[in-house]
């Protein structure tokens, strides 16, 4: 961990697991360094770097924002695979946040994720460890070789993802209502059975 808590603080990308797939990120609130990552993904810069963070208590460094059904959400589903958009700090770059100005943040379920988070004292961002277009990867051996090189650091210990889905992504529209942008690890289901009125977008 010490290597890549370096390499993030020095303004580098890192490699490492989360509890679905792998990802590739660095400190948030470094610019050039959100850039280098859609770089090395080739990555529309018009596709927001999502985050996660390593406890509620380091939502703060990302939003202003607080209410009944975010608490709620929180409450339920973290840590977990479940990205919130919420309004993002102005004080955050461009690159994570949408035209309206939200950015997905989650409190990652993987030990090392949210401990790199943690440690840090900062979001980091955790995209896929992928170029854009090419599948993402849970094993060591799927990474893409070209995509590690380009990284300043790696961990490839256990405990690897799980795979599977990627997390889900929802929008809160008011009250317990909510909208799925991407139905992921958390069913529409379950957020249907913690009592939240759920509808996908664009159906």
């Amino acid at each position: 961990m010490h290597d890549l808590l370096k390499a993030m603080e020095a303004g580098g990308v890192v490699v490492y697991p989360t509890e679905t797939l792998y990802a590739v990120g660095c400190d948030a609130t470094n610019e050039a360094a959100c850039w280098k990552v859609a770089e090395i993904k080739a990555r529309s810069e018009k596709k927001p770097l999502p985050l996660i963070i390593g406890g509620v208590g380091m939502l703060g460094l990302v939003t202003d924002e607080s209410s009944e059904v975010l608490h709620s959400l929180v409450s339920s589903f973290w840590p977990g695979p479940l990205s919130i958009l919420v309004k993002a700090l102005p004080t955050l770059p461009d690159l994570l946040s949408d035209d309206d100005g939200y950015v997905s943040v989650r409190w990652s379920g993987h030990p090392f994720a949210a401990e790199l988070s943690k440690r840090l004292r900062k979001p980091i961002v955790a995209t896929s460890a992928n170029v854009s277009g090419k599948s993402p990867v849970a094993l060591p051996a799927d990474l893409d070789p070209v995509l590690l090189e380009k990284a300043e650091a790696v961990y490839l210990d256990p405990p690897w993802p799980k795979g599977g889905n990627p997390s889900t992504v929802v929008r809160v529209l008011g009250l317990s209502r909510l909208e799925i942008l991407r139905e992921g690890a958390v069913t529409l289901k379950k957020l249907c059975d913690k009592g939240f009125s759920v509808t996908l977008f664009n159906a």
